[in-house]
């Protein structure tokens, strides 16, 4: 744990501590600009490196098993129905039916008209704040390209909250950061962050979407990540799924660099999530390496980093099906050693 003052402050009081007076244009500004920039060159050099490193074989069932615990399986369609969704429950909660033994998934991620469905599907095994269940994840905030007054993002996020969401999937208004309006950026967040807040006073989780594939550098990468986390948010995400590129390991890497940063600093830890396009469990295990390489192992649990994935679980089972047979003849996998 961090011995920074920072740590005893409260979580409200952090950020204007760091940027040294109220969350303006300016201020942020400020702050967010004097925040090194990244040396592109190393970091795809290092994100290749870890993407390069062997694994011992007894690791491969460990790093598949926990893929497959760290994934949000998502349906994130306009031909979305009912059907589909309870279709989605069902391989959440048994990923191989001809595997009683086979982890469940994290979290069903969702749009919020379906968020009644998801939770009604789950039953006794919906999380409702638990560790031991499947959460609800849903995607808020007029998803996927941020588009609305704040009323409506506000309204979007409170109906899902109210219908059962334990995580709220919010995206930025990447217009006005690009623009350098970093106080509006940051004070939705505060307020969709505010939103999330439950009838009895809990809270559901916030992953804020950066969609990096349109802030164009690393630094901004990097900048929104700090304000995203200034602003209250539990998670930082990489991408909706509808823009490409999505997830890259450089991006994430860039991303978990400013968590283990901020958990210095401050002592708090924040998740990370990086989305779409990650579809094979040999890429899986990269970023499983990269996280475990810069935060820590202590990062691999559902509450601090996920997968947000339509079909990496049918190949991560596949890979988990012939190593159960011994028919294994999968990729060279690379894990931690």
């Amino acid at each position: 744990m961090t011995s920074s003052p920072l740590a005893t402050y409260h979580p409200d009081q952090r950020a204007l501590a760091l940027i040294g007076g109220e969350a303006t244009d300016a201020n942020l500004r400020r702050y967010l600009h004097g925040i090194p920039g990244i040396d592109a060159v190393g970091l795809e050099a290092r994100a290749a490196d870890l993407g390069t490193r062997s694994i011992k074989t007894s690791s491969k069932r460990w790093a598949i098993d926990t893929i497959i615990g760290l994934i949000d399986l998502t349906t994130l369609e306009g031909a979305d129905t009912p059907g589909k969704v309870r279709s989605l429950v069902a391989k959440a909660l048994m990923p191989d039916p001809g595997d009683p033994g086979c982890p469940r998934v994290a979290a069903v991620c969702v749009y919020g008209d379906m968020v009644g469905t998801a939770v009604t599907a789950l039953g006794s095994a919906h999380a409702a704040g638990s560790t031991e269940g499947i959460s609800v994840a849903a995607v808020a905030t007029a998803f996927p390209s941020g588009r609305a007054s704040l009323g409506v993002k506000l309204a979007d996020v409170r109906d899902s909250v109210a219908a059962g969401a334990d995580e709220i999937d919010m995206v930025i208004d990447r217009g006005a950061f690009l623009a350098g309006r970093f106080g509006q950026v940051y004070d939705e967040i505060v307020a969709v962050k505010d939103a999330c807040r439950r009838a009895d006073g809990s809270m559901a989780h916030l992953k804020v979407i950066l969609e990096t594939g349109e802030l164009n550098t690393y630094d901004n990468v990097r900048r929104a990540s700090w304000l995203a986390i200034l602003a209250g948010g539990d998670f930082i995400k990489t991408s909706t799924g509808k823009v490409a590129p999505a997830a890259t390991l450089p991006v994430t890497l860039s991303m978990l660099e400013v968590v283990r940063d901020w958990h210095r600093l401050t002592g708090v830890q924040i998740g990370v999530k990086p989305a779409g396009g990650i579809r094979t469990s040999k890429d899986a295990i990269k970023y499983l390496v990269t996280v475990a390489e810069t935060v820590g192992e202590e990062w691999l649990v559902p509450s601090l980093f996920r997968f947000g994935a339509s079909s990496l679980l049918n190949d991560v089972l596949l890979q988990r099906q012939k190593m159960t047979t011994g028919h294994y003849s999968g990729p060279d996998y690379v894990t931690i050693d």
